[in-house]
């Protein structure tokens, strides 16, 4: 699945260049490719280093810095689809750069993760599907 996928959006992207590169031609469109990674991985950087600290400032007042860490990840996402020349991934890391939008990728990739965890690891009981078994096991206190 993996495989088609890439090879769609490597059709994808040369058909999207034809099309930038026949308005443009060939010299603006490459010249807008590096300029839009350049400015992309400035912009990774700034807000990686941006999230790093707000997981640090997480860890310090004792939250728990998963959030953080996703948008990290999200972030470091982003810089991977700015470095694959191309519009399309071009389009689709700057949107991973737009805070409220990463977050609500975030929030409906938890969301469903949610939700495909429930179904695949608990069958519902008694029809509460929410309800998960309880853990056994045995603990200590270690002071």
């Amino acid at each position: 699945m993996l495989l088609l996928l890439l090879l769609v959006m490597a059709v994808a992207e040369i058909a999207v260049f034809i099309q930038v590169g026949s308005h443009l031609g060939v010299g603006l469109t490459l010249l807008l490719v590096f300029v839009s990674a350049v400015f992309g991985i400035w912009l990774v950087r700034t807000q990686g280093f941006a999230a790093a600290t707000r997981v640090q400032a997480m860890i310090a007042q004792g939250e728990s810095p998963a959030l953080g860490m996703l948008e990290g990840l999200a972030l470091l996402a982003a810089g991977v689809l700015l470095v694959i020349p191309g519009f399309l991934t071009d389009v689709a890391a700057f949107a991973l750069l737009i805070p409220p939008l990463r977050r609500g990728i975030i929030r409906l990739y938890l969301r469903r993760a949610r939700l495909e965890g429930t179904v695949t690891r608990h069958a519902p009981e008694a029809g509460r599907p929410d309800q998960r078994p309880p853990l056994e096991g045995e603990s200590r206190r270690e002071d």
